[in-house]
């Protein structure tokens, strides 16, 4: 079992929906997170919330799957990011779990 912990911007709701639901995720939760990074150095290109000056709106999804639904969550989410042409791309955090319960 993995947990994944992914942001994107509001804008890309609807895309990441149907990302988890084809990639056979059977339930997720979400909800609207302000992103902010102060850092007048950064790069945006590695920043999760894609401006480094000010605050977006985002969502934050949490996500339990198997093993094998999490590489099509991630295979899914590397092809809509090469395909942006934004700076804002969707960012994931893989977690294992050792236990649940």
């Amino acid at each position: 079992m993995k947990l994944l912990l992914i942001t994107a911007i509001t804008e890309f709701e609807n895309d990441m929906k149907n990302i988890l639901v084809k990639s056979g995720a059977k339930s997720f939760t979400y909800h609207t997170v302000q992103g902010f990074k102060n850092e007048k150095t950064s790069n945006a290109l590695e920043n999760w919330f894609a401006s480094s000056y000010s605050e977006t709106e985002s969502l934050l999804f949490t996500v339990f799957v198997s093993a094998e639904n999490s590489v099509q969550i991630l295979e899914k989410i590397r092809e809509f990011n090469g395909k942006q042409e934004t700076l804002s791309k969707i960012h994931i955090a893989l977690v294992a779990l050792e236990q649940q319960f």
